[in-house]
C-alpha cells in the first residue's frame, strides 16, 4: 500500500516504478539507519532500570547481621563466611579449588536464638554461635567443637609509626614524584561537588576517622579530571531514578599523600595503598573512592565491608554480607562500568576511569587549586 500511494502521488513523466523503487528503497535503508542509531545509542547509554542487578532484595533481620561476618580457623588456615542469602542464613567454605563455592543454608532454631542446623545435612547438625561476656559474637561451634573465630569489622589503624605524622608530612612534600616520560592531556581537574550539590561528600582524610587516626587533608574537597567528572554526573542522574545518590570518600590526591600512606603502612597492608614510585591514579585525577546513599534518608547504604577495610571484606567479589549488602555493592558497579570506570578488584569501593593513563601524575595541594578548580 505505502508502494502504491507514492506510485500514485504525482505527475512524473519517467519510466515506470524507477522513482517508487529507489525512494522506497531510501526510506527502508533511513529506517534501517535510524534503528540501528537508537539501538547503539541504547546500548551505550542504558536506561536506569536495566542497570539493576536483578530485583532488589529484602534486609536481613538484625538477630542475623550480628552473626554475618568471616571466621578463621586457625588450626586448618581455613576461612567460613557466614552470609544471608535467598532470605536464609547461610555459611560457605573459602574454595582453593577449582570447582565454586556455594552457600549452605542453615534452619533458625524455634527460639530465634544462637543455636542454627544445617538444612541440607540427612543428621542433625548443630552451629552454635559463642559469644562473650559482653554479648558480642566471638566464634562459632560446629556440634560441640569450637572452631573458628570471628574477625572483627574494623579499619585498621596504623597509629604506631615508624616517624610522627607531622614528620612523614613534611618528608612527603619535600620528595619529589617520579619522572614520567610521554606526552599527556593537559589537566582539567573540577571540583565535583560544585557541577552537582545533590553529591554528598565524606572526605575521610580530612578527619580523623581514617586509618591513620588523623587528618592528611588540609580540606574536604574532591577533584576530578573533566571527562570523568561528567561521566560522574550522568551517573548521578540515572541513580537519582532509582532512588539513589553518590557519596564520595576520595577523588584527586596529591602525589605527596601517597607517599604518606605507603611510609605509614606497615608491609602486610601495602596492598592496599599506592606504590609513590609508581604513582596513583588518584594522583591523575581519574580515581575516584565512593558508595551509595539513599535520597529518601540521606543515610549511606550498608555494604559487606566498610570503606577503607584492610580485610577481605573489601574485596568486589567477597561472597559474606547480606543479598541486600551485596546488591548494592553491584548496583554500584553495574553504574560506574557502564559509564567507562573500572573496580579495583581489592577495594569495592575505588574505582578508575578508562582514561587515567593519558594524565599525568599531578602534586598540587589544595591550596593551590583554584575555588572552582584547575585547568
Amino acid at each position: 500500500m505505502f508502494a502504491m500511494t507514492l506510485s500514485n502521488a504525482g505527475p512524473s513523466r519517467r519510466k515506470p516504478g524507477v522513482l517508487v523503487e529507489s525512494s522506497l528503497r531510501k526510506s527502508r535503508v533511513a529506517a534501517l539507519v535510524a534503528f540501528f542509531v537508537i539501538l547503539s545509542g541504547a546500548a551505550r547509554g542504558q536506561s536506569p532500570a536495566s542497570l539493576l542487578p536483578g530485583a532488589k532484595p529484602g534486609d536481613a533481620p538484625e538477630r542475623w547481621k550480628v552473626l554475618i561476618g568471616t571466621y578463621k580457623d586457625e588450626e586448618s588456615e581455613t576461612t567460613l563466611y557466614v552470609l544471608e542469602s535467598d532470605g536464609q542464613l547461610a555459611y560457605q567454605l573459602e574454595n582453593p579449588s577449582s570447582l565454586a563455592a556455594r552457600p549452605i543454608h542453615l534452619m533458625e532454631g524455634p527460639l530465634l536464638g544462637d543455636v542454627f542446623e544445617i538444612a541440607e545435612a540427612a543428621t542433625r547438625i548443630r552451629i552454635q554461635f559463642v559469644r562473650d561476656g559482653s554479648g558480642k559474637v566471638k566464634g562459632l561451634r560446629f556440634s560441640t567443637f569450637f572452631r573458628r573465630v570471628a574477625v572483627p569489622e574494623t579499619i585498621a589503624s596504623y597509629k604506631d609509626r615508624p616517624r610522627p605524622i607531622e614528620q612523614l608530612i613534611r618528608d612527603a612534600l619535600a620528595a619529589t614524584p617520579p619522572v614520567e616520560t610521554g606526552s599527556f592531556r593537559k589537566s582539567d581537574l573540577v571540583e565535583f561537588a560544585k557541577l552537582d550539590p545533590s553529591v554528598h561528600l565524606d572526605i575521610r582524610y580530612a578527619t580523623s576517622n581514617d586509618f591513620l587516626g588523623t587528618p592528611v587533608y588540609s580540606q574536604a574537597r574532591a577533584f576530578l579530571q573533566r571527562p570523568a567528572a561528567e561521566a560522574l554526573l550522568r551517573i548521578q542522574q540515572k541513580l537519582k531514578a532509582l532512588g539513589y545518590g553518590l557519596l564520595i570518600h576520595d577523588a584527586y590526591r596529591p602525589w605527596y599523600v601517597t607517599k604518606i600512606f605507603w611510609d605509614a603502612t606497615p608491609p602486610e597492608g601495602k596492598m592496599f595503598v599506592a606504590d609513590p614510585a609508581q604513582g596513583s591514579r588518584h594522583n591523575r585525577g581519574c580515581a575516584v573512592d565512593l558508595s551509595l546513599y539513599e535520597l529518601t534518608s540521606g543515610k549511606p547504604v550498608e555494604m559487606a565491608g566498610v570503606y577503607d577495610e584492610m580485610s577481605e571484606r573489601s574485596y568486589a567479589a567477597y561472597p559474606g554480607g547480606t543479598s541486600l549488602q551485596r546488591w548494592h555493592r553491584e548496583l554500584l558497579r553495574h553504574v560506574m562500568e557502564e559509564q567507562g570506570f573500572l573496580v579495583y578488584p581489592f577495594e569495592w569501593w575505588h574505582f578508575d576511569y578508562g582514561d587515567w593513563k593519558k594524565y599525568p601524575i599531578l602534586n598540587l595541594t589544595f591550596e593551590q587549586l583554584s575555588p572552582h578548580g584547575y585547568s
